[in-house]
């Protein structure tokens, strides 16, 4: 039993009520007085010169304040290709491209004005793959490049080619991999609005507030000294606030034209496609084993299409040869990602960053070889199952890994003894069964066409940050006032995970005072200290070590107080309750239970009061004011530029899930019945929060697995509302069964990880080898329709048949 008082509770979210009843002040609810309307006209043509643009009319509109065009950029590009400009003035590259905007009193200004404007382009061939971009004589998207790769991250430990040569059982497949969106339920969101003196005030949805305030001072051409950015209550990112986008920037300009506070609040069609996106992924893979069930080898091969700018989704290549490298014990590895420009929509971050895809393929072939090995897929998993304390080949230090652990505990929960004994039979029943539907017998003749199975993935994920700005850090402050109420300002972000409450409760068990206690303030650059921001499974195992060291640096001077209060060294007091105590004084709280003395010094031992003790510091000459201050950055490195090999995480978490779904052999549809899912995250500061982390990310994993496609054809999004781009309702989802694994890791606070992305990684994974134990046909393509996974079955049916 671990003897702490908050830590490992229960705690709801500080920000429960305020959200439950409304109260919560999202970007959407704000508006300054004067606040004016701004709109972007986009391309809608996906290569093309700009000849003219003409914003006569869209300017004579009663309302309209100001309408931008290319002209009115700042002499900058920004982004983290460098290569985006507010609004397009020379050259579309797809078809989001921004080539206006206005501003206007009203909504309905602001569209008529946008009708107005008439632009005229020569168009140019267009790349709507990336196999196209990279084929000899392509037109370039970027004239300023040699060709379209933007770069090529090539991986390798051990020798993989002579490995794969020696190995006695190989799997290989390809991969192809969708588009997919973040689907947040607050779209995206900016208000910019400039002072007297030339400063810009910026309402955000990001997660990088301070990176943002350096990517517009670069876009802007404005010192980052004037730029404050506040982050209203934020209704949901998943990685989609990681860099500036243009609207950014045209908000900006939009204001500084108008001399008005302008607001841009994109409709749900907008973020659909003006938003980047998941990218999608052609993968060859291949993954070896040697008789005796030890892991051999990996060489994946895998094509990504950045679309027409470079956003962070370019970095997630580090993310997917982390899980080909370092997912199991494997002691040769070859990883190759290219990354291409295209005249598709830009892609981005995106909740996983890498990972879901790469544990799809990973953890297929897993299975894929278990099979040809004649193995448990659940002891072929075990068999090279990562450890701790250990460093795989790639540079990860593993300190904890609770991988077994959870390995055994989801097979166990699912019943893992009844998959081979109940199905084992499936697959010659499945081909009786199409058998009798193309005859069509009657009804009463079918057998049920209902087949059920189990499968298993499993997962790594960085679970202390990861190293890939120069600085990883967070600073906090901790101030305690007379009346004993702890204000920590964190540099962290909320962004709806509950890390506001988690580092409430840090706070709370370093100093020994209650969670209604502590305020936690994190919304304004011009308050909060320096953070790289909200991305990485970072928050609790950063944020929460820098409020750790702020608040224990406030207890210090606290207990200097009290020891001299009470005559003995800070060495031997204790804070628990509020109540300041000599360590072993064990009647403290139920003393002040009992509203004795709040001072007391008798046999039974000596306490006072946390709030007496700082009003003491307050109230005498030469008196101090209780500020602690904490600044951690990890103990990791970015990656070698050359070999990308090096400890990028301070910590990683691990996960595996097993789900048992249902197959209608006659429409092919997938119905996911349960999932279980274990997760090692260290410490479970609140294993509420824990649950729910899991749980949204297998919503998201089961999206991906089954329904979630992004249908971009010619450039184009053809499904742009929640109508058409299916995400998983309440209706959709199976019974989720969360289970935490604690191992306590020694880097993190209270031995706390990351969880914020592994719920959903292993999940299209663990159904997909389900779907296989089920009908035994094996998917490469998300998501797995129905139309799909029927199209696997009757292609298995012609094979064995010969038809």
């Amino acid at each position: 039993m671990n003897d702490f008082s908050v830590i490992g509770k229960r705690v709801p979210k500080l920000d429960a009520l305020d959200k439950a009843t409304g109260r919560a002040e999202y970007g959407h609810d704000v508006s300054l007085p004067g606040t004016l309307v701004g709109k972007i006209l986009y391309a809608n043509v996906p290569h093309a010169r700009i000849l003219h643009i003409d914003t006569t009319r869209a300017e004579r509109v009663r309302g309209v304040k100001a309408v931008l065009t290319g002209k009115h950029n700042p002499a900058h590009k920004f982004g983290y290709g460098g290569d985006n400009t507010p609004l397009k003035a020379d050259k579309v590259r797809c078809r989001r491209d921004e080539v206006a905007a206005v501003a206007a009193l009203d909504e309905d200004a602001a569209e008529e004005s946008l009708e107005l404007i008439r632009v005229e382009y020569a168009e140019l061939p267009a790349l709507f793959s990336a196999e196209a971009a990279l084929a000899q004589g392509a037109p370039l998207v970027h004239e300023e490049r040699a060709n379209n790769l933007f770069t090529r991250y090539n991986y390798s430990h051990g020798d993989a080619e002579r490995a794969l040569d020696d190995a006695d059982e190989i799997v290989e497949q390809e991969y192809h991999l969708p588009y997919v969106t973040h689907t947040a339920m607050e779209t995206s969101f900016v208000l910019a609005a400039f002072d007297l003196q030339g400063h810009l005030t910026l309402w955000s949805t990001t997660q990088i507030p301070f990176l943002l305030q350096r990517d517009l001072s670069e876009a802007l051409g404005i010192p980052g000294r004037d730029i404050r950015v506040i982050q209203p209550a934020i209704g949901g990112a998943f990685g989609r606030g990681l860099d500036v986008y243009p609207f950014e920037p045209i908000c900006a300009l939009l204001a500084k034209h108008s001399g008005k506070p302008v607001r841009i609040a994109f409709t749900r069609e907008e973020e659909f496609f003006a938003t980047a996106t998941r990218q999608p992924a052609h993968v060859k893979m291949r993954t070896a084993a040697k008789r005796d069930g030890t892991l051999w080898a990996r060489d994946a091969r895998v094509l990504l299409d950045a679309g027409a700018y470079i956003s962070w989704g370019a970095v997630t290549p580090l993310v997917m040869m982390e899980t080909v490298a370092s997912l199991y014990r494997i002691p040769h590895a070859k990883f190759v990602a290219d990354v291409v420009y295209s005249n598709n929509p830009p892609t981005g971050a995106m909740r996983g960053y890498g990972n879901p895809q790469s544990t799809f393929f990973v953890e297929t072939q897993m299975d894929m070889l278990a099979e040809k090995l004649g193995m448990d897929p659940v002891e072929f998993r075990l068999r090279n199952a990562n450890v701790p304390n250990e460093e795989t080949p790639q540079g990860l230090k593993i300190t904890s890994c609770g991988l077994r652990e959870c390995i055994t505990e989801v097979a166990e929960r699912i019943g893992w003894e009844r998959r081979a004994s109940v199905i084992s039979h499936q697959s010659s029943v499945i081909s009786h069964q199409l058998s009798v539907i193309s005859h069509q017998s009657s009804v009463s003749s079918r057998q049920s066409p209902i087949r059920r199975g189990i499968g298993i993935a499993c997962t790594l994920n960085v679970g202390g940050g990861a190293r890939i700005y120069r600085s990883d850090g967070c600073g906090a402050t901790v101030k305690v006032d007379d009346f004993g109420r702890v204000t920590l300002v964190s540099g962290s972000t909320e962004i709806g995970q509950g890390s506001e409450t988690a580092l409430a409760q840090i706070v709370a068990e370093a100093l020994g005072v209650r969670v209604e206690d502590i305020m936690v303030i994190n919304s304004d650059t011009s308050v909060k200290p320096w953070d790289v921001g909200t991305h990485a499974s970072r928050t609790t195992f950063i944020a929460g070590n820098a409020a750790w060291i702020a608040a224990n640096d406030a207890k210090r001077q606290i207990f200097d107080a009290a020891s001299k209060l009470l005559n003995v060294s800070p060495d031997e007091l204790e804070c628990r309750d509020r109540m300041i105590r000599v360590k072993g004084d064990g009647d403290a709280s139920s003393r002040m239970l009992r509203n004795e003395p709040r001072v007391r010094d008798d046999a039974s031992g000596k306490t006072i009061a946390f709030d007496k003790v700082v009003r003491s510091m307050h109230y005498r000459e030469g008196g101090a004011v209780v500020i602690g201050t904490g600044w951690y950055d990890p103990p990791t490195k970015l990656v070698d530029k050359d070999t990308y090999k090096g400890n990028i995480s301070a910590a990683y978490g691990f996960g595996a899930q097993a789900a048992e779904v249902e197959v209608d052999v006659e429409t092919g549809q997938v119905r996911v019945l349960q999932i279980i899912a274990a997760h090692d995250v260290g410490r479970a500061i609140n294993p509420m929060y824990v649950e729910g982390q899991i749980e949204g990310g297998i919503q998201m994993g089961v999206g991906y697995a089954l329904t979630e496609e992004l249908q971009v054809r010619e450039g184009r999004i053809l499904n742009p509302s929640l109508l058409d781009y299916r995400v998983p309702t309440a209706l959709d989802m199976p019974r989720i069964e969360s289970v935490i694994i604690e191992t306590s890791d020694p880097e993190g606070p209270f031995g706390a990880k990351g969880v914020g992305e592994m719920g959903g990684t292993p999940t299209a994974a663990a159904i997909a080898n389900a779907i296989y134990n089920a009908v035994g046909v094996r998917l490469n393509q998300l998501p797995m329709t129905g139309e799909r996974v029927l199209q696997a079955i009757k292609e298995k049916q012609r094979l064995e048949t010969g038809e």
